[in-house]
């Protein structure tokens, strides 16, 4: 599926619409077809991949124990349980990156907790972090241990960079 065409037509939806189409969703995928065909490719002890709909980026997990219809499953980066939809299971590996064209900076879509992101600040500094929340209009960073609120419209990929900090002002060096 193309995410960003559906983001582009949702858009111009109305709020009655988004709701009806939510309402859709759901039932749809309430129906017994759809989660009995998830859990007939699903066994106790299974290492699987899973959205995170918080996070906005796929998580790994060992499956725990199936009931009749979520998922019991162990984070394998934090060591929480967790209980999950089935939908949430990434059987296929589908590629869980939305892209959005956004005019400029980066979309919510686009930017995942944990995520290595830039900006330059008032001060005409750039400067970079981790994300460590994502809002809605603005993401959380954490710049060598001061906390920011930034636009995403104001957001850039960092690659490639291990950030140096000089008078509490971090500086983007080369990769080592």
């Amino acid at each position: 599926m193309n995410y960003s065409q559906i983001l582009a037509q949702l858009k111009t939806a109305s709020a009655f619409d988004l709701f009806r189409l939510r309402a859709a969703i759901d039932r749809t995928l309430d129906e017994p077809g759809w989660t009995l065909a998830v859990q007939a490719r699903l066994q106790p002890g299974q290492a699987i991949e899973y959205f995170d709909t918080q996070a906005n980026t796929a998580r790994s997990g060992q499956l725990l124990e199936l009931r009749r219809k979520q998922a019991l499953v162990l984070d394998t980066g934090t060591g929480q349980r967790w209980l999950i939809p089935y939908a949430a299971i990434n059987l296929d590996g589908a590629d869980v990156d939305i892209r959005e064209k956004p005019r400029q900076g980066l979309g919510r879509n686009e930017v995942a907790i944990g995520d290595r992101v830039g900006f330059v600040g008032r001060d005409h500094q750039e400067r970079s972090g981790r994300v460590v929340r994502l809002n809605d209009k603005t993401v959380t960073l954490d710049c060598a241990g001061q906390q920011w609120r930034v636009a995403y419209s104001l957001l850039h990929r960092v690659v490639d960079a291990d950030p140096v900090v000089m008078d509490g002002v971090e500086i983007l060096g080369p990769a080592r």
